[in-house]
């Protein structure tokens, strides 16, 4: 596997972490506070790492490619906490996750021109296979159709802002694009602040999980992310980006003490057998 699959890689890994972390959260704690505040911290991290090594370039934004990964990002925060809520961190997360390789792919053709290939669809069904007997094997399930299609949204936003910015990055450094992109998605959302109830946020534990998910989940990671996708295509890297429900389900049930029946635990290897198929498609490949 190249290195920058492997960058992607570790960017699901720590994406993984999201869905554990909000249900060890402070009581108190929505999806709309969480996702903004994400944004916030993680934007604000992202501007600082930009400024120390060398600021944003010279050259010329475009507007509405940058406005639209922006936009996809604060739609992404939303729709997965508000899914995970409703639906529970399995099937948020395995939904959201496990439909965007498809719609990655079809995005990537139809606007980049990116020909998925057989591998990347031999992958992609296994993957997919091993969601599905994840959320349909898993027992004790909460199945919520809102929770579902508010998933799908979260994997529509995802794969979005994903060739969003995989179209900013020629010309410019990944740490001026990811956060440009993330302050942007945090500004369109901190004016849902004036509403929340932010008063989780005086116990250590509620700022220490804001500043886990802001600084590690997606300033640390988003800026693995982009490094990876100049080398990876936008449907190459959201299949791999699948260690993140892969991750998820092991936090359940190493962390969260969370059970699966036989069936649910056979798709665990199946989304191993979709990484590693992609893994040796792009073994031969130099970044």
């Amino acid at each position: 596997m190249t290195a920058g699959a492997l960058l992607v890689v570790a960017a699901g890994v720590l994406w993984g972490t999201t869905g554990t972390t909000q249900a060890l959260a402070p009581a108190g704690v929505t999806p709309t506070s969480i996702g903004t505040l994400r944004l916030v911290v993680g934007g604000g991290a992202l501007l600082l790492l930009t400024l120390l090594r060398g600021g944003f370039g010279t050259g010329r934004w475009p507007v509405f490619g940058t406005l639209l990964a922006g936009a996809c990002v604060a739609s992404y925060q939303l729709c997965f906490f508000w899914a995970v809520q409703r639906t529970g961190v399995a099937v948020g997360t395995l939904v959201g996750i496990g439909s965007s390789p498809v719609i990655a792919g079809v995005l990537g053709f139809v606007f980049r021109g990116e020909r998925p290939g057989r591998r990347w669809v031999v992958a992609t069904c296994f993957a997919l296979a091993g969601c599905g007997l994840l959320v349909g094997g898993g027992g004790k399930l909460s199945i919520d159709p809102v929770g579902v299609l508010l998933a799908l949204g979260a994997g529509t936003s995802y794969a979005s802002y994903t060739m969003a910015i995989k179209g900013l990055l020629p010309g410019r450094t990944p740490d001026a694009v990811m956060a440009v992109v993330f302050c942007i998605g945090a500004l369109i959302l901190s004016p849902l602040l004036f509403t929340a109830d932010l008063a989780w946020m005086a116990a250590p534990r509620g700022i220490a999980m804001v500043l886990y998910l802001g600084v590690i989940v997606t300033a640390l990671s988003y800026w693995l992310f982009a490094r990876g996708l100049r080398s990876v295509p936008v449907a190459t890297a959201v299949t791999l980006s699948l260690a993140e429900p892969l991750t998820a389900a092991l936090l359940g049930i190493v962390v969260l003490g969370e059970r699966l029946s036989p069936l649910a635990l056979c798709g665990i290897p199946l989304l191993f057998a979709g990484l590693a198929v992609l893994a040796g498609s792009l073994g031969g490949k130099k970044n």
